[in-house]
Protein backbone atom coordinates (compact mmCIF):
# COMPACT_ATOMS: atom_id res chain seq x y z
CA UNK A 1 0.00 0.00 0.00
CA UNK A 2 3.19 2.67 -0.06
CA UNK A 3 1.99 3.81 3.94
CA UNK A 4 4.68 5.59 5.62
CA UNK A 5 5.03 3.59 8.97
CA UNK A 6 3.73 6.89 11.07
CA UNK A 7 0.41 5.87 11.32
CA UNK A 8 -1.66 8.04 14.45
CA UNK A 9 -4.92 6.39 16.08
CA UNK A 10 -7.91 8.75 15.13
CA UNK A 11 -10.61 6.44 16.73
CA UNK A 12 -11.38 2.96 17.79
CA UNK A 13 -14.28 1.51 16.65
CA UNK A 14 -16.34 -1.68 17.45
CA UNK A 15 -16.23 -2.47 13.49
CA UNK A 16 -12.88 -0.76 12.78
CA UNK A 17 -9.91 1.66 13.16
CA UNK A 18 -9.34 4.86 11.76
CA UNK A 19 -5.31 6.17 11.67
CA UNK A 20 -4.57 9.33 9.97
CA UNK A 21 -1.11 8.96 7.43
CA UNK A 22 0.96 9.38 4.86
CA UNK A 23 0.01 7.90 1.33
CA UNK A 24 1.92 9.53 -1.66
CA UNK A 25 2.93 12.69 0.11
CA UNK A 26 -0.88 13.40 0.96
CA UNK A 27 -2.58 13.37 4.29
CA UNK A 28 -5.33 10.23 4.27
CA UNK A 29 -7.33 8.31 6.90
CA UNK A 30 -6.98 4.29 7.03
CA UNK A 31 -9.86 2.30 7.65
CA UNK A 32 -9.02 -0.85 9.26
CA UNK A 33 -11.36 -3.69 9.94
CA UNK A 34 -9.60 -5.98 12.59
CA UNK A 35 -10.16 -9.48 12.92
CA UNK A 36 -13.25 -10.30 15.98
CA UNK A 37 -12.58 -13.41 17.84
CA UNK A 38 -15.80 -14.07 18.84
CA UNK A 39 -16.44 -14.81 15.60
CA UNK A 40 -15.08 -18.22 13.83
CA UNK A 41 -12.56 -17.38 11.50
CA UNK A 42 -13.30 -18.01 8.24
CA UNK A 43 -16.90 -16.14 8.94
CA UNK A 44 -15.11 -13.10 10.34
CA UNK A 45 -12.57 -13.06 7.54
CA UNK A 46 -15.54 -13.14 4.75
CA UNK A 47 -17.84 -10.44 6.50
CA UNK A 48 -14.72 -7.95 6.84
CA UNK A 49 -13.49 -8.61 2.89
CA UNK A 50 -17.34 -7.70 2.07
CA UNK A 51 -17.33 -4.92 3.77
CA UNK A 52 -14.10 -3.51 2.75
CA UNK A 53 -15.38 -3.92 -0.85
CA UNK A 54 -19.06 -2.33 -0.67
CA UNK A 55 -18.48 0.40 1.80
CA UNK A 56 -16.55 2.37 -0.96
CA UNK A 57 -18.86 1.13 -3.57
CA UNK A 58 -21.62 2.84 -1.20
CA UNK A 59 -19.62 5.77 -0.75
CA UNK A 60 -19.24 6.17 -4.43
CA UNK A 61 -22.43 5.89 -5.25
CA UNK A 62 -23.84 8.51 -2.64
CA UNK A 63 -21.31 10.70 -4.30
CA UNK A 64 -22.96 10.07 -7.74
CA UNK A 65 -26.28 11.34 -5.59
CA UNK A 66 -24.79 14.32 -4.76
CA UNK A 67 -23.93 13.97 -1.28
CA UNK A 68 -20.18 14.82 -0.43
CA UNK A 69 -18.12 12.38 1.13
CA UNK A 70 -14.67 10.99 1.32
CA UNK A 71 -12.47 10.25 -2.10
CA UNK A 72 -11.59 6.82 -1.85
CA UNK A 73 -7.86 5.99 -3.24
CA UNK A 74 -7.18 2.86 -2.66
CA UNK A 75 -8.97 -0.41 -1.41
CA UNK A 76 -7.05 -3.18 0.22
CA UNK A 77 -9.82 -6.26 0.41
CA UNK A 78 -6.77 -8.96 1.53
CA UNK A 79 -5.72 -6.30 4.43
CA UNK A 80 -9.49 -5.70 5.12
CA UNK A 81 -8.40 -1.89 4.59
CA UNK A 82 -9.61 1.36 3.02
CA UNK A 83 -7.37 4.47 2.02
CA UNK A 84 -9.28 7.67 1.59
CA UNK A 85 -9.27 11.09 2.21
CA UNK A 86 -8.93 13.13 5.06
CA UNK A 87 -11.68 15.65 5.80
CA UNK A 88 -10.68 19.35 6.93
CA UNK A 89 -13.29 20.38 8.97
CA UNK A 90 -15.51 19.89 12.30
CA UNK A 91 -17.90 16.98 13.33
CA UNK A 92 -21.26 18.27 13.85
CA UNK A 93 -21.02 16.65 17.20
CA UNK A 94 -18.81 19.10 18.59
CA UNK A 95 -20.03 21.93 16.50
CA UNK A 96 -23.49 22.20 17.20
CA UNK A 97 -22.75 22.94 21.21
CA UNK A 98 -20.94 26.07 19.94
CA UNK A 99 -23.31 27.43 17.41
CA UNK A 100 -26.48 29.56 17.40
CA UNK A 101 -29.59 28.08 17.07
CA UNK A 102 -30.41 29.26 13.17
CA UNK A 103 -27.17 27.91 12.15
CA UNK A 104 -27.79 24.75 13.65
CA UNK A 105 -31.20 25.00 12.17
CA UNK A 106 -29.77 25.31 8.70
CA UNK A 107 -27.27 22.41 9.41
CA UNK A 108 -30.36 20.09 10.09
CA UNK A 109 -31.98 21.36 6.92
CA UNK A 110 -29.36 20.42 4.87
CA UNK A 111 -28.88 17.40 6.71
CA UNK A 112 -32.38 16.39 5.65
CA UNK A 113 -31.87 17.55 2.14
CA UNK A 114 -28.32 14.88 1.82
CA UNK A 115 -30.25 11.82 3.33
CA UNK A 116 -33.38 12.19 1.18
CA UNK A 117 -30.80 12.53 -2.15
CA UNK A 118 -29.39 8.85 -0.56
CA UNK A 119 -32.74 7.63 0.01
CA UNK A 120 -33.86 8.69 -3.93
CA UNK A 121 -31.09 7.06 -4.98
CA UNK A 122 -32.16 3.73 -2.98
CA UNK A 123 -28.82 4.48 -0.62
CA UNK A 124 -29.71 3.86 3.52
CA UNK A 125 -26.61 4.97 4.95
CA UNK A 126 -27.05 3.03 8.51
CA UNK A 127 -25.32 5.61 11.12
CA UNK A 128 -26.64 8.36 10.91
CA UNK A 129 -25.35 10.11 13.56
CA UNK A 130 -23.58 14.49 14.30
CA UNK A 131 -20.16 12.31 14.83
CA UNK A 132 -20.18 10.61 11.61
CA UNK A 133 -20.81 14.19 9.59
CA UNK A 134 -18.00 16.75 9.44
CA UNK A 135 -18.46 20.74 8.16
CA UNK A 136 -15.75 21.87 6.22
CA UNK A 137 -14.53 25.27 6.38
CA UNK A 138 -16.54 26.42 2.81
CA UNK A 139 -19.76 25.00 5.00
CA UNK A 140 -20.44 21.66 2.70
CA UNK A 141 -21.61 18.85 4.99
CA UNK A 142 -19.56 15.78 4.29
CA UNK A 143 -21.40 12.09 5.34
CA UNK A 144 -18.76 9.63 6.98
CA UNK A 145 -18.71 5.61 7.51
CA UNK A 146 -21.04 4.19 5.22
CA UNK A 147 -19.97 0.90 7.27
CA UNK A 148 -23.12 -0.48 8.00
CA UNK A 149 -25.02 1.08 5.20
CA UNK A 150 -26.66 -0.42 2.64
CA UNK A 151 -28.57 -0.57 -1.50
CA UNK A 152 -32.72 -0.78 -0.97
CA UNK A 153 -35.55 0.99 -1.76
CA UNK A 154 -37.53 -0.32 1.24
CA UNK A 155 -39.68 2.25 3.16
CA UNK A 156 -38.52 0.13 6.47
CA UNK A 157 -35.33 0.90 5.82
CA UNK A 158 -35.94 4.35 4.98
CA UNK A 159 -37.51 4.55 8.10
CA UNK A 160 -34.79 3.15 10.37
CA UNK A 161 -32.61 5.40 8.68
CA UNK A 162 -34.33 8.67 9.67
CA UNK A 163 -35.11 7.21 13.03
CA UNK A 164 -31.90 6.66 14.20
CA UNK A 165 -30.57 10.04 13.03
CA UNK A 166 -32.99 11.09 15.52
CA UNK A 167 -32.11 8.71 18.41
CA UNK A 168 -28.87 9.88 17.99
CA UNK A 169 -29.85 13.85 18.17
CA UNK A 170 -31.92 12.86 21.41
CA UNK A 171 -28.91 10.61 23.14
CA UNK A 172 -26.07 13.73 22.34
CA UNK A 173 -28.01 16.90 21.76
CA UNK A 174 -30.97 16.56 23.80
CA UNK A 175 -31.01 20.15 24.97
CA UNK A 176 -31.97 20.96 21.09
CA UNK A 177 -32.82 17.37 19.76
CA UNK A 178 -36.54 17.77 18.79
CA UNK A 179 -36.02 21.22 16.60
CA UNK A 180 -33.07 19.66 15.22
CA UNK A 181 -35.07 16.87 13.88
CA UNK A 182 -37.89 18.59 13.13
CA UNK A 183 -35.25 20.57 10.86
CA UNK A 184 -34.06 17.21 9.32
CA UNK A 185 -37.47 16.13 8.26
CA UNK A 186 -38.26 19.96 6.62
CA UNK A 187 -35.00 19.65 4.38
CA UNK A 188 -35.80 15.91 3.88
CA UNK A 189 -39.03 16.49 2.87
CA UNK A 190 -38.28 18.96 0.46
CA UNK A 191 -38.97 17.12 -2.84
CA UNK A 192 -41.44 14.42 -1.66
CA UNK A 193 -45.40 14.40 -2.52
CA UNK A 194 -47.41 15.18 0.59
CA UNK A 195 -47.85 11.22 0.34
CA UNK A 196 -44.96 10.33 0.54
CA UNK A 197 -43.76 12.18 3.22
CA UNK A 198 -47.16 10.71 5.38
CA UNK A 199 -45.90 7.54 4.26
CA UNK A 200 -42.42 8.13 5.79
CA UNK A 201 -43.62 9.61 8.93
CA UNK A 202 -46.04 6.73 9.68
CA UNK A 203 -42.90 4.30 9.26
CA UNK A 204 -40.76 6.17 11.77
CA UNK A 205 -43.96 6.18 14.20
CA UNK A 206 -44.37 2.10 13.66
CA UNK A 207 -40.71 1.86 14.82
CA UNK A 208 -40.72 3.96 17.66
CA UNK A 209 -43.78 2.38 18.85
CA UNK A 210 -42.17 -1.19 18.11
CA UNK A 211 -39.35 0.18 20.01
CA UNK A 212 -41.45 1.66 23.33
CA UNK A 213 -42.74 -1.91 22.94
CA UNK A 214 -39.68 -4.06 23.24
CA UNK A 215 -38.64 -1.81 26.35
CA UNK A 216 -41.85 -2.21 28.17
CA UNK A 217 -41.82 -5.78 27.68
CA UNK A 218 -38.48 -6.18 29.11
CA UNK A 219 -39.25 -4.13 31.48
CA UNK A 220 -42.28 -6.21 33.15
CA UNK A 221 -40.41 -9.34 32.79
Amino acid sequence: MDVTRHQVLLKKGAEANLYLADWHGRTVVLKRRLPKEYRPELLDRRIRFYRTIHEPQLIHEARKAGVPTPTIFMVDPRNTTIIMEYIEGKQLKQLFNAIPSDKRQNICFRIGELVSMLHERGLVHGDLTTSNMIQQPEGNIVFLDFGLGEKTNELEAKGVDLHLMKRALQSTHYEFAEDCFNSVMKGYSKGLTSDMLEDILRKIGEIERRGRYVVGRKEIG
